[in-house]
């Protein structure tokens, strides 16, 4: 429980973060590019980058800023396979006060890491918020059940584990209780919401209070406020 709990503010947090992050990145590239100079460069060479995953390779480029000054400059991004071949020309955006601060003009050398970093922030953010808003929603159809719903007295089944849910190499518990509906002969069956502790020794012979929707038994609600909570 204190997992999911962790998890859930943890993504939200740190999505919010990165996509923060990206905003800042793209508006400063942006605010970068309006005031920079261009000129065309060349690349003179791949420069290899080793890592664990693999090598990479990035251009190094030599242009001509506008006092005629000859800068080299190597690019921040490398890709394999490379971005750019040798001796290809390729536009730079330079700044006019210090040419050696520079970009190359392409997608992935301007917007990449900004575009990283939202696809990921959004991840983080979509799996935390998820986890928040579907929260929200099953408390609130299970107020709406509670204070409109039809109250029935069904019998407990069993206890079982949810081994559709893992937490940790955790399963969690689930209550299975049944009802006979008497309009209709058919036998229903319900199950609790998910809970981090085996109840089975909490229930006994108890009947179950289950509320469900008028005229709509498949959406309930089983309440199980008589168990302890569990400590955190």
């Amino acid at each position: 429980m204190r997992t999911i709990i962790v998890v859930k503010y943890a993504f939200t947090l740190v999505g919010a973060a990165m996509l923060i992050g990206a905003l800042l990145w793209y508006t400063s590239t942006r605010t970068f590019l309006a005031k920079a100079a261009q000129a065309q460069g060349t690349v003179i060479e791949l420069e290899p980058v080793r890592s664990s995953d693999g090598t990479t390779y990035r251009p190094l480029v030599r242009f001509n800023d506008e006092r005629g000054q000859s800068i080299q400059i190597s690019s921040s991004v490398s890709s394999n396979p490379p971005s750019f071949a040798k001796g290809e020309s390729v536009r730079v955006y330079y700044d006019r006060d210090d040419p050696r601060v520079a970009k190359l003009d392409g997608y992935f050398q301007l917007w990449g890491g900004p575009t990283i970093i939202a696809a990921l922030g959004s991840v983080f953010l979509l799996v935390g918020g998820g986890i928040i808003v579907a929260g929200w929603f099953i408390r609130s159809r299970d107020d709406a059940l509670r204070s409109g719903g039809e109250p029935i007295e069904t019998d407990f089944q069993s206890v079982e584990l949810n081994t559709a849910l893992d937490v940790n190499g955790r399963h969690p518990f689930r209550v299975a209780t049944q009802w006979l509906n008497p309009a209709t002969s058919e036998v229903h069956v319900f199950h609790s919401h998910n809970l981090w502790f085996d109840p089975t020794a909490y229930i006994g012979n108890r009947r179950i209070t289950v509320y469900i929707k008028p005229g709509n038994p498949k959406s309930y609600y089983v309440d199980l406020s008589f168990l302890p909570k569990l400590a955190t």
